[in-house]
């Protein structure tokens, strides 16, 4: 094998692979002969096959199999032999081939470079920390004891308002013709909770029991019954009954409910899953701050394809945010030119993070556990109440999805890395300072993060199926 280097200027390598045709004919007659062994053909045993007659029967696909393999092979040991390192995907070429000729091909690719990582011993960090005021964990348990609420006969008889629950019978039609699911008995609906299909629960607000209730609704464009999509529908409704909601008493007894000994726990725990949701926001703080300066102190060439690709993902979501009318007031007040400008910048600087910290991973042989995945995993599943396991199946077989749910665990664990080594002070902030610190950082940074690689992240599960016409609305 003949290897030329035909461009080696900054991060590209350009290689011109000459390989003999003597090499070629030996690796396709080699395979012939593994071949023989393995065809049945009339009239012969295997393995006693004549070679001219394998090579007129198989002497196309063999070869075909044989460059490719011989192109793989060969290409790698270019690689391997200098030490390189690809950025991505090397582009191959076959340049010159013909039966009993030299194979030559060109490789052309771009190297990760070389990075010095600074020390991280002089990055000045602060670290917000919040003390939960006790006003806060009163008002979680009392959106818990909301959320575990209870429904009780009307003390006095009064008109059904917003909250109550009313008991109903009801009856729809389309058209004067009634539909399969457009019809209920004894059906118990929280008015305001918007069970019913929009304009249904509004209508049965200031009913009495026994009151006769005429509603006359739309069914949205678009409803999972096609017949009833678009449609204008009435419903004769009974109210049989009204009870009022009751939030549940805060007290040991919601404790043990929610499995704890008695209250004092249950306001512990309350009390850590309100200053863990603060830490993690002061965390993205501190992550924000860590990048930022790592992005000061670091400044090395990128390789131009990787840029590319992260443009590209950002360009697209930004032209979906054009179409859907979401692009904030200041992109949307410049010219193309200027956008892509300024992009670009934002995916140089994420391609050389995404660098700088894999080196740092690489060399302090940090990764991802096992553990450590599937709660990343776990944490997905759960965004789809309900399809939890169509979204473990997309992830099983979609490599490249599960690669892109590691990728900021990854990254977090190589922040809190260098968070170890640096200079890090703390300060205490209330809640309130807290938030309006995040804002006043989220106002001063210009541009807003495009999406991540599209898809993946978000990708799995199946739309949630729409409710039965009984119930989101068949009414």
């Amino acid at each position: 094998m003949q290897v030329t280097e035909t461009n080696a200027e900054n991060l590209k390598r350009e290689f011109t692979v000459v390989v003999p045709a003597n090499d070629i004919d030996a690796k396709i007659d080699s395979r012939l002969v593994e071949l023989s062994s393995q065809v049945k053909l009339p009239g012969f045993r295997p393995g006693k096959i004549p070679m001219k007659m394998m090579k007129q029967r198989f002497g196309k696909s063999v070869m075909g199999e044989v460059l490719e393999a011989l192109v793989n092979e060969t290409s790698q040991e270019v690689i391997s032999e200098r030490s390189l390192r690809p950025a991505m995907q090397p582009k191959i070429e076959v340049t010159s081939f013909d039966d009993g000729k030299d194979l030559e091909y060109s490789i052309a690719f771009e190297i990760i470079p070389d990075i010095e990582p600074m020390d991280f011993a002089k990055l000045k960090l602060e670290k917000l920390s919040v003390d939960v005021p006790e006003k806060e964990v009163d008002e979680s348990l009392g959106r818990i004891a909301e959320n575990h609420k209870t429904t009780q006969p009307l003390k006095r008889k009064r008109k059904a308002k917003e909250g109550d629950v009313v008991t109903i019978d009801f009856k729809g039609t389309v058209g004067g013709e009634a539909l399969p699911g457009m019809a209920g008995d004894d059906f118990k609906l929280e008015l305001g909770s918007g069970q019913f299909i929009p304009g249904f629960e509004e209508q049965v607000v200031g009913a009495n029991i026994d009151d006769d209730v005429t509603v006359n609704v739309t069914f949205p464009e678009g409803y999972g019954n096609e017949k009833l999509s678009g449609q204008d529908a009435v419903f004769e409704v009974k109210v049989k009954d009204i009870e009022e909601t009751v939030a549940a008493e805060i007290d040991d007894a919601l404790a043990e409910k929610l499995g704890e000994e008695n209250l004092e726990k249950l306001k512990e725990r309350v009390a850590e899953q309100v200053k863990a949701e603060y830490d993690r926001i002061a965390h993205s703080h501190l992550k924000r701050e860590v990048l930022d300066q790592l992005a000061d102190n670091h400044d090395f060439d990128v390789p131009e394809a990787m840029v590319e690709a992260e443009f590209d993902g950002i360009w697209k979501q930004i032209e979906a945010d054009k179409e859907q009318g979401k692009l904030d007031e200041e992109d949307a007040a410049k010219s193309e030119d200027e956008l892509k400008a300024e992009y670009q910048d934002i995916a140089v600087r994420r391609v050389r993070l995404g660098l700088l910290l894999s080196e740092v991973g690489s060399k302090n042989e940090i990764d991802v556990t096992q553990e450590e995945l599937n709660a990343a995993l776990l944490q997905e599943a759960r965004n789809y109440p309900g399809q939890e396991q169509a979204v473990f199946e997309f992830y099983q077989k979609n490599p490249q999805a599960l690669a892109n749910l590691r990728a900021p665990v990854f990254e977090d664990k190589v922040v809190d890395y260098i968070v170890d080594l640096a200079k890090v002070t703390e300060k205490s902030i209330s809640p309130d300072d807290l938030r309006k610190q995040i804002e006043a950082e989220n106002e001063a940074v210009t541009k807003k993060k495009p999406a991540k690689k599209a898809a993946a992240k978000k990708a799995p599960a199946k739309k949630p199926a729409k409710k039965a016409a009984a119930k989101k609305a068949d009414a």
